[in-house]
């Protein structure tokens, strides 16, 4: 380890996503880890002013651009564009879930304070990687614990306020700041401080999953008795990370494994080296009853392909799944194929999987946990 001796002025960013503390603790800890994941890559993609990424600090953020601080117009862009893309992924999740538990139910509540500071930074260098340290880098995570009553701010220090030229009394559309002040370690620490308000930022759209209606009935229906919790068997069919416990002649799964699957949602199954394309589609349900549906336009001699895993809890031991599937055929060949050979290859594939998941999941030594 070793210190480098040079001092430069530098801007010091570090977007921190509220509520995640108590978020992980009362909720299902894969999923709510998936949704941090998640919600950090989206705001390191939303990095617009070119800031260097120091360190993923479990809910946090930590930027800083050496020896610059961008103008009051751009940090202000900077921190509306961080805002705008985190709240839109949020509008995304909350639109598109299709997961029960108490993870992405609750994700939605979850909010975001973005604090800025400048100063001189000195820096260590471990193991060949160049860090920020120094008495700024600790006044900075310093602010994130302060008297303003919002978990949805803006913070930026006295010190960087006017640097930038930034005034107490400065108003937008989005932005209408104060000023405040705390005492660490006996030091006092004063800033200018904006509440956000969500409904101001202007969200960016995203692409709706396919909501299907089923209005005739599905071309094959099968049924099973599963003994074990109905919530258990919907993690096993909509988390890809088990598919191969269950699903028969699969080569391979390609997922984003940082992902909570949601409408919309795809995954690539590889058999005999053919890729086959999976896209998550919604259908309405009654509320006693969890689906799970998924679109394909690849197998032949099919054009599209639904199928939709309807669980239904009787209690915490036992549960219904009940499998549909609804194909479209655009030409005469194919409904003669289907009709013919199509039919049974797809059912009897079907069946082994589910008789298989069947199997999986009755068994008392599995442990979902333990994947």
């Amino acid at each position: 380890m070793k210190s480098t001796d040079i001092l430069t002025q530098s801007l010091l960013f570090i977007p921190d996503i509220s509520g995640f503390t108590h978020f992980v603790q009362t909720t299902e800890k894969q999923h709510s880890e998936h949704v941090i994941a998640e919600l950090l890559e989206v705001l390191i993609s939303a990095n617009t002013q070119n800031m260097r990424l120091a360190e993923v600090e479990g809910d946090a953020l930590f930027f800083y651009k050496e020896n610059h601080i961008p103008s009051q117009e751009k940090l202000l862009a900077q921190v509306e564009t961080m805002y705008t893309a985190f709240y839109s992924h949020l509008k995304m999740m909350e639109t598109n879930r299709i997961c029960p538990c108490q993870a992405c139910a609750t994700a939605p509540n979850l909010e975001l304070k973005i604090v800025l500071h400048c100063g001189e930074l000195q820096f260590l260098t471990v193991q060949g990687n160049r860090k920020p340290f120094g008495e700024m880098v600790i006044e900075a995570h310093r602010l994130l614990k302060n008297s303003v009553g919002s978990d949805n701010y803006v913070l930026i220090s006295r010190k960087l306020a006017d640097k930038i030229g930034l005034q107490a009394t400065y108003e937008s559309m989005l932005f209408s700041f104060g000023e405040g002040q705390d005492t660490y370690d006996g030091r006092q620490l004063p800033y200018l401080f904006a509440v956000i308000d969500v409904s101001k930022l202007k969200l960016l759209g995203f692409e709706p999953p396919e909501m299907v209606v089923t209005n005739r009935p599905p071309d094959f229906v099968m049924e099973w008795s599963i003994k074990t919790d109905g919530y258990e068997v919907f993690e096993m069919l909509t988390n890809y990370r088990f598919r191969h416990l269950w699903v028969d002649g699969v080569e391979e799964f390609l997922f984003n494994e940082n992902e909570v699957t949601r409408g919309g949602t795809e995954h690539v199954c590889v058999i005999n080296g053919k890729h086959f394309n999976f896209s998550t589609v919604i259908k309405e349900a009654p509320v006693n009853q969890l689906v799970y549906g998924e679109l394909t336009s690849d197998p032949p001699p099919v054009h599209k392909l639904y199928q939709f895993y309807i669980i239904e809890p009787i209690d915490e031991n036992q549960c219904v799944l009940r499998v549909e599937q609804f194909w479209k055929t655009k030409t005469l060949l194919q409904k003669l194929l289907m009709a013919t050979i199509g039919k049974k290859q797809l059912t009897q594939g079907l069946k082994s999987s589910i008789d298989k998941l069947q199997r999986v999941m009755e068994d008392k030594n599995f442990q979902m946990t333990q994947l």
